[in-house]
Order: structure tokens, then sequence, then C-alpha cells
């Protein structure tokens, strides 16, 4: 699909259905690429750190977000698209307790019943298997570009949900969050042009104002009451290891806005 703007409006307003793979289609637009490039440096850095033997990702299959992560077997679910697995993520086609990782692109802005694409999710877990969703932050230029265009195309037909509501969401389902990003501080300009006119937004957003990014990556893990992970021996690392591990962790949350800080 083609997306007709002219190059020296800052923000369209277009409207329109929403068709399979229309936010593959936005990510091709400057706009949508400016948001892709973050997620997908965002999400390569945290998929390559989650082991095991089933990795999926369920939605937008247009965009590998697993290239970077080194289960076994990782594949897309959807319905459309190149899938590997025609799933609708309300009802996942999967066994219980059977996904080491399980990776949500934009779901939850885009349906009408978020809370049970998480409870799915929660059931296909393993124990300690990892969650990782990203969406639209409400609270942002984004979020207020949304609130008063109200444009039908994607993304802004969809539903922000916030950070907060998430996590509350999660916390009810026995998930303990691992961290969380927010990023894409620029107005939400259509032309490249515009969008390069503030990239010194980026730096000044995450230090200023780091809640207030467009979008947001979260990451949680399954817990199970009652349950403790013996780890084996070989792996146990000395006490000085942890403490440099830990150090340089806080280091790096640093350099952008987290999602601990909501």
């Amino acid at each position: 699909m083609q997306h007709h703007i002219h190059k020296d409006s800052p923000i369209a307003a277009s409207d329109g259905p929403l068709p399979p793979g229309a936010l593959e289609q936005w990510f091709a637009t400057p706009q949508g690429a400016y948001v892709l490039a973050w997620e997908r440096a965002q999400l390569d850095r945290i998929v390559a750190d989650v082991f095991g033997y089933f990795a999926v990702q369920v939605g937008v299959p247009g965009v590998d977000f697993l290239q970077a992560n080194r289960a076994t077997s990782r594949f897309c679910a959807g319905l459309y698209g190149k899938c590997a697995v025609v799933a609708d993520a309300h009802e996942l086609p999967f066994a219980a307790e059977s996904l080491d990782l399980l990776l949500m692109p934009h779901l939850l802005e885009f349906s009408d019943e978020p809370h049970q694409i998480l409870r799915e999710a929660e059931r296909v877990l393993r124990p300690e298997g990892e969650l990782i969703v990203t969406g639209f932050n409400p609270i942002s230029l984004w979020g207020l570009r949304k609130l008063f265009l109200r444009a039908r195309r994607a993304p802004w037909n969809a539903e922000f949900v916030s950070v907060l509501r998430v996590k509350d969401w999660l916390k009810l389902l026995n998930f303990e969050m691992r961290g969380g990003r927010f990023g894409c501080y620029k107005p939400p300009f259509e032309s490249e042009k515009w969008l390069c006119r503030f990239d010194f937004l980026e730096n000044a957003g995450n230090h200023w104002w780091p809640v207030a990014g467009a979008v947001y990556v979260m990451q949680a893990k399954k817990r199970v009451a009652g349950m403790r992970v013996i780890t084996p021996r070989w792996r146990r690392q000395p006490q000085r290891a942890s403490g440099l591990s830990a150090a340089s962790s806080k280091i790096t949350n640093r350099y952008q806005g987290s999602i601990d800080e909501q």
C-alpha cells in the first residue's frame, strides 16, 4: 500500500480500515520505520539472552522480531501472512506450559480483550518462561496525537494501553517484571525530513521525560507459587562476578527511560 503524503506536511491524519498486515505496512513509512528501528534494537538485545526450546512470536508476521534469539525452535503464529501456525492470540493452540519465550508485539492495543491475551500467555508459558510485550504509550506526544485526531488507520485506531495497566494485569497473573524501556521521543511526524529535524529530542527525552516515549518494551517472567528453581552447580558464579553483573545492569539502565520508573 502506498502512502501519499505531502513532503512538507509534519503530521497527516489519514483515515481508513485496518486490513491484515496494516501495521507492517505502516512500518514501511518513515514514521513507522522510526519506531521499528528502535523496537528491533531493544528486542534483539533482550531475546538474545533468553534460552530454551520453543520461542514464539504472535502477530506482525511481516517482521521477524526473534531473529536474534537462539532457541531450538522459533516461529511466528497469527491469523494472516506467512505464519508457521495459524492462531488467534485469545486462544493459542499450544499445550499448557510448553513455551520458553512468547513475544507479543503490539497485540494488546489492537484487541478488545487484552487481558484474555495475557491469560493465554500465562497458560502456555512454562514456569520461569519469558513474556515480552511491546505497545504504544498513551502518556506521550503520540498519545496526544491519537486523542485529538482520532484517525482510523493503524496505529492510531488502536487503544493505547498504559504501562501501569499492563503491569497490574501481569501482577494478577503472577508475572514478575524483568525490566523494560520507553523510546521514540520525537513528535509523530509523517515525513522523514521533519523527523530528522527533531533528532535532538531522543537524548533530551531520555534525560528529562523518560516515561513519555511513544512506545515501550516490557519483559516479564512467569512465576509459580511454591516452586523453587535449582540451578546446576556449574552455572553458579562467584560472588564477585555477581556483584559486577549487578553494577553493570545499573549502568546500562541509565541510558534510556526505564519501565521501572513508572
